[in-house]
């Protein structure tokens, strides 16, 4: 079992404050409408779309919200078209970062990220300058409810999952791309929910930060998730403290 950064336990929890909100909710909607308009409405055949929307479902979207998102990727309704574009770039001391964005507008986001980066000590890098340092691997959060972490491994291992980390109020499943939705599927069909289901970059090795560093990081990281573009931030940072 591999150890696990205090930061990314802190994200976690912002994440459900920041759900509660419904902050998330324009970021699953750009999300169910790409994998519509990538996939197709129905999300028996599209495993994208099902994914998002069992992602908002956990997060208590309304049905409305869902259906109206996918009507609009299909042309149904009037909507806006959207790109998924990937930045890569350097935060201070030399912390990666991949950027996720889904943009109604390519050189608005491109400028407003540049922009970002700059303005809080980073440098946005070209297209493939970071993305060596990460591997793409399925992420499955689990609250800590009623399973304990060896029943849990048991049924993980068997659908074929690389990892299991423990943390105070709840497990991190690791698997890899390929094996992702069976390990998902594996997990419903025991009964367990999970919190959250995602790919995501994960980094190969991690930098430790500290101190002044670390806020200087966790400052970019946080003014980039807040823009309205960016669905997601991953860094190769391991901050402690």
């Amino acid at each position: 079992m591999s150890g696990h950064s205090k930061w990314a336990t802190t994200k976690r929890k912002k994440a459900v404050i920041d759900s509660k909100r419904g902050k998330v909710f324009t970021k699953l909607i750009k999300e169910i409408t790409v994998a519509a308009r990538e996939g197709g409405g129905d999300p028996v055949g599209n495993p994208r779309l099902r994914l998002v929307i069992d992602n908002a479902k956990a997060v208590n979207m309304p049905a409305d919200n869902i259906e109206r998102a996918i009507k609009k990727a299909m042309g149904e309704l009037e909507g806006q078209t959207y790109l998924e574009i990937t930045y890569e770039g350097y935060a201070p001391s030399g912390i990666a970062l991949i950027v996720e964005v889904v943009t109604d507008n390519k050189n608005r986001a491109v400028a407003e990220i540049r922009h970002l980066f700059s303005k809080h000590g980073g440098s946005l890098g070209e297209h493939g300058s970071v993305a060596w340092m990460f591997d793409k691997k399925g992420i499955i959060t689990i609250p800590k409810l009623d399973k304990t972490e060896d029943q849990l491994m048991e049924i993980i291992l068997e659908a074929g999952a690389d990892d299991l980390q423990t943390e105070e109020d709840y497990f991190e499943v690791q698997t890899s791309v390929e094996s992702f939705e069976t390990v998902r599927k594996a997990l419903i069909e025991n009964n367990i929910t999970p919190e959250n289901a995602s790919l995501q970059w994960v980094a190969k090795n991690t930098i430790t930060v500290k101190g002044e560093d670390a806020e200087k990081v966790i400052g970019l990281i946080e003014i980039l998730e807040d823009n309205d573009d960016v669905q997601n931030v991953y860094s190769n940072a391991d901050i402690q403290d």
